[in-house]
């Protein structure tokens, strides 16, 4: 069994680390269901993916933040992401810190999306010293969003996502932030 010391910190469930090169396989894995990936435009390649988790370990190091890799504490499984991540496309809120997740669908409904965000958001407050955390998702992903409220996070507005401007399904978008 790994040692618990290898996360950057826990939940009571879950481990929150850095990305390494084996997570790619486990990683792609998730981004090829297309339930876990029904909210966004198309499924990204295992090129893309290890070009995220690339981006994710260089951001940790220059940031002390990512969407960090979970696993489940129990038996050390990888579940996918939770974390913070910055985001630079353009929105009059951007560039902004972001709280998002990416959980296995497996591993769906059992409160892990919720419980990791809680502890993340505490991480940006309580560690980082982060003052607004925003979350962001397509209007139509409703479970998404039920996590942001359970999470604390306000509810903004609507904006029309510019990455997803050619999207009907997915263009507009709502937006959360920390009170």
């Amino acid at each position: 069994m790994k040692e618990r010391n290898k996360y950057l910190f826990t939940s009571k469930r879950l481990g929150f680390r850095n990305w390494d090169i084996n997570d790619i396989d486990k990683m792609h894995e998730i981004n090829s269901d297309e339930r876990v990936m029904q909210f966004f435009p198309s499924l990204p390649s295992k090129e893309q993916t290890a070009e995220f988790i690339a981006r994710m370990m260089h951001q940790f190091q220059n940031k002390g933040f990512c969407y960090f890799a979970v696993d489940k504490l129990e038996n050390n499984e990888f579940i996918g992401f939770i974390g913070l991540a910055e985001q630079t496309y353009q929105a009059d809120f951007t560039p902004c810190v972001d709280i998002g997740w990416r959980i296995k669908s497996s591993e769906w409904n059992k409160g892990f999306a919720t419980e990791g965000a809680k502890r993340c958001l505490d991480y940006a407050i309580n560690d980082l010293k982060l003052e607004n955390i925003f979350s962001i998702a397509p209007k139509v992903n409703v479970k998404s969003e039920h996590i942001m409220v359970k999470i604390g996070l306000i509810k903004q507005y609507e904006f029309e996502h510019s990455l997803l401007t050619n999207n009907d399904q997915l263009r507009t978008c709502v937006l959360y932030k920390t009170t």
